[in-house]
């Protein structure tokens, strides 16, 4: 089990969001990663418009998971229709502890 850094954008709608962050963290057991950490960075403006979305919701997970599994996890998170984006970082061993 590798460390990893998952960061997500959601639409600003609570409903929307709620259900993205379940759907995440439902996936994530799936395969057998653990959520080690979350935190929430707010609403943000995004960069440029993400499925018609200006502004988004930044959640930052830090995640346990093995490293074959990644690929598998993304190609769920790209079904998740309230999940704007997602981004898996992973961690040195420097950065894990």
């Amino acid at each position: 089990m590798k460390k990893y850094e998952l960061m997500t954008i959601y639409p600003i709608e609570d409903e929307k969001f709620k259900d993205g962050t379940e759907k995440v963290k439902a996936v994530l057991a799936q395969f057998g990663a653990t959520v080690e950490k979350e935190e929430s960075y707010g609403d943000r403006d995004l960069a440029y418009e993400i499925a018609k979305q200006k502004r988004g919701r930044f959640v930052l997970f830090t995640v346990k998971a093995n490293p074959a599994k990644i690929v598998e996890i993304n190609t769920q998170f790209r079904l998740n229709n309230n999940l704007l984006k997602s981004l898996f970082v992973k961690l040195d061993d420097k950065e894990a502890k």
